[in-house]
């Protein structure tokens, strides 16, 4: 084997995630850390599992669902409740002397990654 031809290691980090769909889109999480989705109507410190897992990989190697990955699930701690940063919506006909002023804030929830696992098996 050449110097070329080394197998190429996954890189750091990213060895271990899987896509999952919640809140109508889909999301690449790695277990440990925390992501914000639309508010799920859960209480702080509970845990919410999502059994709509599209697609996990591992060391061993990816697993392609059809949609969804038999027998896996994904744990999600509920870290806090939140609201998203506010949006400014300005709408304005010029020569008309319309104007409209709109805001916005998404409502989100704060989850914690705990555990990924497949068949009864945690990835980390």
């Amino acid at each position: 084997m050449s110097p070329s031809e080394k197998p190429q290691a996954p890189a750091p980090g990213t060895s271990q995630y899987a896509i999952v769909e919640a809140s109508g889109q889909q999301f690449w999480i790695q277990p440990n850390r925390y992501y914000d989705l639309d508010r799920i109507a859960a209480d702080v410190d509970s845990v919410i599992t999502l059994k709509e897992v599209l697609l996990v990989s591992d060391s061993n190697g990816t697993n392609l669902g059809q949609p969804y990955v038999q027998d896996a699930e994904v744990s999600l701690k509920v870290l806090a409740h939140r609201r998203g940063p506010k949006l400014i919506i300005f709408k304005m006909r010029k020569k008309k002397k319309t104007r409209r002023k709109n805001g916005h804030r998404q409502e989100l929830t704060r989850v914690m990654v705990e555990s990924i696992t497949v068949a009864g098996k945690a990835l980390s």
